[in-house]
């Protein structure tokens, strides 16, 4: 029997890598720097048997049908973002998926995104290295005190529950909304008070968003609800983009309705609005959630774990659609 052939998007960690090219040939798209568009991902689907994808991938119609021969998509995703399950399903190709392992990981881009942007971390640090030093008591580059302040999350699975231990850590109380209010003894476990989700964005000096994507969800974050915040209060979003309306983001910073934005997702990404780049009051990341070396070394092994045992004809570890498992080869 030939070897399998594998196409990775982009590169993983090397010993996760070692692993496939043992029993399958592997083909390494080797730009890290950029989301791989969508004609080259096609033409490399043409010659893979499995395709080994990302979650900034989007995986869909288009991608699944220009191979007949594809027989699975080994997917770095939690959930099924970018990927069009219905018509893998329908096509008979299995998805593979992670558990859930990012949240410490990402519950530390969100606590750092709300320390930089109400301290002007990067603002000050753009400044310098442009030569400007105010001065170590000029109120310049003046920020918003954390410690002590109100943290609303909205959504407290185990994202929010992470933060709002960050957020205990500095002292700050911590309030949250969510469709599923927990018990009373879990409550007292995270110090946390629970509230609709139009007195939590009244009620917060930083309101984080740590809700799944869906069609509830989208744009949560719009008009009405900026209108809702205080002048002084912060957005924190490293959920999905599309759980914040863009372009009422920005006219909520405009109108000066909030005080400013910290993004790790964006509604577009990997486009983002040239008006929120240019605004100081908003910090920007690419999606780093997950970016931690060895947490990334990690979910590239999970990946293999599930890549392999499909070749092998075994259960992988998870999967978006297993009723459509069989044995590929």
């Amino acid at each position: 029997m030939s070897r399998p052939r594998i196409f990775i998007t982009q590169p993983i960690a090397e010993s996760a890598l070692a692993r496939l090219r043992a029993v399958a040939d592997v083909e390494v798209n080797p730009d890290s720097s950029r989301v791989l568009p969508k004609d080259k991902l096609i033409e490399a689907v043409k010659r893979c048997d499995i395709l080994l994808s990302l979650l900034h991938d989007t995986v869909d119609r288009d991608v699944l049908t220009a191979n007949p021969q594809l027989k699975a998509v080994s997917s770095m995703n939690i959930t099924q973002d970018r990927i069009d399950l219905a018509a893998a399903t329908e096509l008979g190709i299995p998805v593979t998926n992670i558990p859930a392992i990012v949240t410490d990981a990402t519950a530390d881009i969100g606590f750092g995104l709300l320390l930089a942007v109400a301290r002007n971390i990067v603002l000050g640090d753009r400044l310098y290295r442009s030569g400007v030093y105010p001065g170590s008591q000029s109120n310049h580059l003046a920020g918003y005190a954390v410690a002590g302040r109100t943290l609303g999350l909205v959504g407290f699975g185990r994202i929010g529950q992470a933060m709002a231990r960050r957020g205990r850590g500095f002292g700050m109380t911590i309030i949250y909304a969510d469709p599923r209010r927990l018990p009373a003894e879990e409550e007292r476990i995270f110090e946390a008070g629970y509230r609709s989700f139009d007195d939590l964005l009244r009620e917060a000096d930083f309101v984080s968003l740590h809700p799944q994507l869906s069609p509830k969800t989208r744009h949560l974050m719009s008009d009405r609800e900026f209108g809702l915040m205080k002048p002084t209060a912060f957005v924190i979003n490293t959920s999905r983009g599309p759980v914040i309306d863009e372009a009422a983001l920005v006219r909520a910073l405009k109108d000066k309705k909030i005080a400013g934005a910290g993004l790790d997702v964006h509604e577009h990404e990997p486009a983002v609005s040239p008006e929120l780049v240019a605004m100081p009051n908003v910090v920007l990341t690419p999606h780093l959630g997950s970016a931690v070396l060895s947490l990334r070394e990690g979910m590239a092994h999970v990946v293999v774990d599930n890549t392999l045992a499909l070749i092998d004809g075994r259960e992988p570890v998870s999967c978006f659609n297993p009723q459509v498992l069989k044995k590929l080869f």
